[in-house]
């Protein structure tokens, strides 16, 4: 029997269906716990989709949800002067959150996990202390429903109800807002040139496109994103899209779909309330600065979450969700610190904008920057190419480097 306004218990109640969420589930119920997923149907977060091979290998990714694989990045300054990064001996695969999110929610699922569509309310507690989520089911005109439950995981995006309600300081992190149009891809054409390559995701570093973060092109085999994103609520992201999609001779290609989300800016400080709440994903605030990248971290984040609630069933040890963030910013924090240092100072401006595009045609960069990427690690140390980078950042900074290619003869 189904609890509902019942005694029965769940051993975990997941907020939010994403690949935080989704994941979270599927490690819980795989293990025999009594998992209820609660999601908004039919929310689709706007997203570039590219996940690394760390990923597809670490959460057992088939080849059949992946619907293209990008062998190149190209960054695109201000004046228009592209860089490409091949991707040495591998590629990025690309999916669409549309049918990826849906695919890890069904996994889920199949493992055992009891799907419901809703929207968080509240958590209220029991006589007994135990957590009881509050929902109001969709599609229902029916009154709320109330689930009692021994934790709680709220995976539900940037702007977290579960956060803010039994988090302190949850629900308050700084925001990058993302918008994108999908589009079917354009048939190949000589009048486009290479401003379109269904194998490459361009990303362009100019401030008329986004004054503080980037625009992105990221194909998806039949579909691609056209997005951008920026912390500036004054800027109009539909009015750079539309640039964008013109200046690429994509304005006429039909739209699939549009969406926008809010993107956290730094991991929260805190999260889990110290009983049976914690939080994982953009709930948490683990987007990767500078790139934007959440699909990886957020499913590692729930993998972390399912792993402490795990824990703290078994054991009755609380200490295991504080752990989680300590255990997780170990393995992660030195990349986001490095990134949003990155952010903070190349993105400021046009002129430094057009530095960093320079920096990424260094052959050290782009090998470095793929390994941690594509690997989701920092690389051994290479002393001579951390400095040969640490030389040219600086001169770029200083203003020193030459930002535009010379003249060849």
């Amino acid at each position: 029997m189904t609890p509902q306004n019942t005694d029965d218990i769940y051993d975990c109640v997941i907020v939010g269906g994403g690949p935080a969420g989704a994941t979270a589930a599927h490690d819980l119920a795989r293990t025999g716990r009594r998992v209820l997923l609660l999601d908004k149907a039919g929310r689709i977060k706007p997203c570039g989709g590219a996940i690394p091979p760390r990923l597809i290998q670490d959460f057992d990714i088939p080849e059949s949800v992946i619907v293209a694989r990008a062998r190149a990045a190209r960054m695109i300054a201000p004046s228009g002067r592209v860089v490409d990064m091949p991707v040495e001996g591998g590629a990025v695969g690309m999916v669409d959150r549309e049918h990826f999110d849906e695919w890890l929610r069904v996994r889920a699922a199949k493992a055992g996990c009891e799907r419901r569509a809703g929207s968080f309310t509240t958590i209220d507690r029991a006589a007994d202390g135990t957590a009881v989520v509050v929902y109001e089911p969709k599609g229902s005109d029916s009154a709320e429903v109330r689930i009692r439950t021994r934790t709680v995981i709220g995976a539900d995006g940037a702007k977290s109800r579960v956060a803010a309600d039994s988090i302190p300081g949850g629900g308050e992190t700084k925001c990058v807002f993302a918008y994108h149009e999908i589009i079917k891809s354009p048939a190949p054409s000589a009048d486009r040139g290479d401003a379109f390559d269904p194998a490459r995701c361009d990303i362009y570093y100019q401030g008329r496109l986004s004054p503080d973060f980037y625009a992105w092109v990221f194909p998806h085999g039949e579909t691609t994103s056209v997005g951008v994103g920026s912390a500036n609520k004054g800027f109009s992201l539909r009015d750079a899209i539309r640039t964008l999609r013109k200046d690429l001779g994509l304005d006429e290609a039909q739209l699939v779909r549009k969406e926008g989300a809010p993107i956290p800016l730094k991991p929260l400080k805190r999260w889990d309330n110290g009983r049976d709440v914690i939080l994982a994903g953009d709930a948490a605030g683990v987007v990767a600065p500078a790139s934007g990248e959440g699909i990886y971290y957020a499913m590692l984040g729930g993998r972390e979450a399912a792993t402490a609630v795990g824990e703290l069933l078994q054991t009755g040890d609380v200490r295991a969700l504080a752990a989680t963030r300590k255990r997780y910013m170990k393995a992660h924090g030195q990349v986001f610190m490095i990134l949003g240092i990155m952010q903070h100072f190349w993105y400021r401006s046009d002129k430094r904008r057009e530095g960093f595009v320079a920096m990424c045609n260094d052959k050290d960069v782009q090998r470095l920057t793929w390994d941690a990427y594509l690997n989701k690690r920092l690389g051994k140390p290479d002393h001579m190419a951390h400095l040969k980078i640490f030389l040219k950042d600086t001169a770029h900074l200083l203003g020193l480097a030459p930002t535009r290619p010379k003249p060849t003869a």
